[in-house]
This record gives C-alpha cells, sequence and structure tokens, in this order.
C-alpha cells in the first residue's frame, strides 16, 4: 500500500531539516533493544529484507510531487530541494551507509544492532528520517524471532530431558499458525519468516515468498495436509466417522502425515472410539502418521488425557530414557492456547506423565506473530553523534534526569566481544568493530543467506 518512501515517516519528521545546527554535517544514529522485562537477549532479524525490499526502490519525481502535496495540506514544511538532490545526484537512492551486526545473532539488550550514517554532507537531516520505517522493519521481526527463540530453548530442554533424537526432533516442534491474526500480510511474511530462524514448521505461506525473495532459500517451510472444522463439521456429527475416515483416504494411505482436528463434538470419544476403535485398525494399517489435534479444553490437561487415550489404544515402546513413545502411526499437535508459559506447562505435565516430548508437537497463532509490540524489546533509534563543518565529531545523547533508563549512548558505536559477551563501546575506545557496513548509498555491501542466519543463531541460542 505504502510505496513512496518520502511519506513512509511521522509527519514531524519532514521538519527536521529546518532543526539541525548549520554547522551539521554528518549525523549518526543506532538502534538498540533497551533493557526489558520480556527478555535479557535477542535474535537480530530482518534488516536484509528492508533494505531490499524498501531501500533498493529508488524514489521518483513522482513521489517528490505527491509528498509536497501531501505536507503542504497536511499543514508540515516539505524539503523540496533536499529530495530533489537525492533524485538528481543520487539516481534516487538515499545516501546512507548502513552497518549492522550479523542477522541471526543472539545480542544482549542495550547494545547496539545497526548504526546508520548519511554520506552526503548536505543531508545530515536524512539520518533520522528513515527512523520510522527502519525501526519497524527491525523491531517486529527480531522480537518475533526472539520470542521464537525462546520456545525453542524450553522444547530443546523437554527433548533433552525425554528424547533419544534431540536434534532430530526440534526443527518441526513449534508451527505457526499466525498468519491470520497478523494486521497485514507484510506483517504475516516477516513475522512468519522470522520464525522460521528456529524451527521449519509453518502455514504461514507469506513468509516462505519472503525466504525466496530477501535471503535466497528456495523453500524455508513445511506443512503437511491438515483438517479445519468446517472440513469435519459439513459432514455432520452423525458422520463424524466417515470425515475421519475420508483423511485416511485421502492423505494417509498415500503413506503421508496428516492432522485431523478432532474435537468438534467430543474429543474424548472420536479418541477413544472412533481413532482407537473404529479405524483403529486402519491407522495402524496405512502408512504416514496421524496427528490428532485437540483445539478446545484445558491446553495442559486435554493433551496430557489424549497421550493417555492414545496410549492405550494404540501402545508404542520405552526409548532409551525410559519414556514413552507412542506408535509411530499417531501423533499429537497441541495448538490452542499455547504460549511460552503453557508450552513449558505442557512439557512438564508430559514429562511427569511418562511421555516422551517427540509424541507432541505444539503450534501457535496470534500469540506467535501479533500479540508483541515495539516495547516489548524496549527498541529505539536515537543520535549519537554529529559531524560538524570543520570535520569534527561531537557526541549527541539524550540524559532524561526523571528516567535514566531512557539514556542514549554518546558517540559513534562499535559492538566488541568482552569476557565472551557483546557490549557496545565509542569507537575511539574499541578495536575492530562487529557493526560491519552492509548498505551504501543503494548498494547491498553485504547479503546473507537465510541459512548462514538459522545456523547462527542456532548454534548460539543452544550453545
Amino acid at each position: 500500500m505504502m510505496t513512496n518512501l518520502i511519506l513512509a515517516t511521522d509527519s514531524y519528521k519532514q521538519s527536521h531539516f529546518l532543526q539541525y545546527p548549520p554547522e551539521a554535517r554528518t549525523i549518526s544514529a543506532y538502534v538498540e533493544a533497551r533493557p526489558n522485562p520480556f527478555s535479557e537477549d535477542l535474535i537480530f532479524f530482518g534488516l536484509q529484507a528492508f533494505l531490499i525490499d524498501h531501500l533498493s526502490t529508488p524514489i521518483s519525481a513522482a513521489d517528490i510531487d505527491e509528498a509536497d502535496a501531501v505536507c503542504a495540506a497536511h499543514g508540515v514544511p516539505f524539503n523540496r530541494p533536499g529530495w530533489e538532490a537525492v533524485l538528481a545526484d543520487h539516481g534516487g537512492l538515499l545516501p546512507l551507509e548502513i552497518s549492522a551486526l550479523p542477522e541471526g545473532t543472539i545480542v544482549p539488550t542495550g547494545v547496539p544492532l545497526i548504526q546508520v550514517e548519511n554520506i552526503d554532507p548536505r543531508m545530515p537531516w536524512l539520518t533520522t528520517f528513515i527512523e520510522t520505517a527502519l525501526l519497524r522493519a527491525i523491531w517486529y521481526p527480531t522480537t518475533v524471532a526472539t520470542l521464537s527463540g525462546k520456545a525453542k530453548r524450553i522444547i530443546h530442554a523437554g527433548l533433552v530431558g525425554s528424547s533419544d533424537d534431540p536434534m532430530g526432533q526440534l526443527p518441526f516442534k513449534l508451527h505457526d499458525f499466525g498468519a491470520r491474526g497478523v494486521s497485514s500480510g507484510e506483517s504475516a511474511a516477516l513475522g512468519g519468516l522470522a520464525h522460521l530462524v528456529n524451527f521449519q514448521g509453518t502455514d504461514t505461506m507469506e513468509a516462505l515468498i519472503a525466504a525466496r525473495r530477501f535471503y535466497g532459500e528456495e523453500m524455508a517451510g513445511f506443512s503437511i495436509p491438515a483438517a479445519e472444522h468446517s472440513t469435519m463439521t459439513s459432514w455432520g456429527e452423525d458422520r463424524e466417522e466417515a470425515a475421519y475416515a475420508n483423511m485416511l483416504d485421502r492423505f494417509k494411505s498415500e503413506g503421508r502425515t496428516v492432522a485431523v482436528v478432532s474435537d468438534s463434538y467430543d474429543l474424548d470419544n472420536a479418541i477413544e472410539n472412533i481413532w482407537g476403535g473404529s479405524l483403529r485398525d486402519r491407522v495402524l494399517a496405512e502408512g504416514g502418521t496421524l496427528v490428532i489435534r485437540p483445539d478446545s479444553g484445558d491446553p495442559v490437561g486435554t493433551p496430557v488425557r489424549a497421550l493417555q487415550t492414545l496410549w492405550e489404544k494404540f501402545g508404542g515402546s520405552v526409548n532409551g530414557k525410559g519414556y514413552r513413545l507412542l506408535d509411530p502411526h499417531v501423533r499429537l499437535i497441541q495448538g490452542d492456547g499455547m504460549n511460552l508459559r503453557s508450552i513449558a506447562e505442557l512439557i512438564d505435565r508430559t514429562i511427569e506423565a511418562g511421555f516422551a516430548i517427540d509424541n507432541l508437537a505444539f503450534g501457535m497463532g496470534g500469540g506467535l506473530l501479533q500479540q508483541l509490540n515495539r516495547d516489548t524489546l524496549r527498541f529505539a533509534m536515537k543520535a549519537n553523534a554529529m559531524r560538524d563543518d570543520a570535520g569534527t565529531w561531537h557526541d549527541v545523547h539524550k540524559a532524561p534526569r526523571n528516567d535514566p533508563g531512557k539514556e542514549s549512548k554518546a558517540g559513534r558505536q562499535a559492538v566488541v566481544i568482552e569476557d565472551g559477551r557483546l557490549v557496545g563501546r565509542r569507537i575511539e575506545d574499541a578495536g575492530a568493530s562487529l557493526l560491519e557496513p552492509v548498505w551504501r548509498g543503494g548498494e547491498l555491501l553485504k547479503r546473507v543467506s537465510f541459512a548462514e542466519v538459522r545456523a547462527r543463531a542456532e548454534r548460539q541460542l543452544l550453545g
């Protein structure tokens, strides 16, 4: 919907070209997640998508005309000469240099992720002009990746304690069902892609296209045929068994894994008397795996009870760690009511009941992609230095006495490793910085693959 980069900002920023000191030639600014109650660290992700999808598209004369007209009617000044210089002298591409940490890096809060400077000394106003577009391009996928990563740590711990193959099981243990619960298709693409940094299960197809376009990943995620209530209840309650049998006919008979929501009327009856009764022999005789999905009731007690019934009806084996593993033809997925707390509780209860976490998969929807905001990780972009017309850098920062937690960093920043941990330091006080130029004046200097992002995140996340 929004393709005019000049208008992809807050209204008040249109007047900022008149507000910087007359000697200003370069403004430096950085992006960080400030310390917050949600997480002490984060998985940095999403910058490359912004660079390719937004900054690679030059502004046009039509964009300038539109922005001029909108600002005049809106009541704010418009920097027409500045934007015409961007068009004439830079081909419409913003003369900015952006340095960043490698995507997929796990970063403590309070450490700069990105640093931006204008490279045309006539345009010091441009650095912070892109704050709005840049922040929302970064805070959202980074926050989703961080949330998904916290779930990965929880699930991994459960698998390590109960499974013979933790790493083989892990990639498909948390499935993304969040596409319908987000505010836009772009949110689905970016948030869904951020989840795929940690897992490979998704029903958010926009994320697959984003992975292809922005990170060169041919296929980043996978799914299976699955029922929803409309396809099951359209058969009517008196033909519930026929609806389930049709799922076996259409999919499982081909040796595929298929998920069937089974709580449309009575979950306990469906498991005990249909799946574990009249259709039991077919479930066991055919290839593939039936994944039963409860979708109502207590999100912890219901799936544990279902596992116990499935064990009674289908049996299974005991693995090397002493936990029960259902017959490979049946598994369970719990998506309703899942969040970090309930996933942890369900894992604990499952293990207490004597079952390996191999038997379960988890799903999240709006709780994964939508129930978060910029303040979840307290993202901010702040100016930290100004270079004057004599070439001298001056510190820029804020230090509100009534809220020390909002004090910003002074001086251009470097990120270095000290005592095994990333920290931010002034450039003058640091050696080689991990903040490396990735973008300059319209050119993508470093392209990262999705495989690299995934590998980097997992290596640091799980140690």
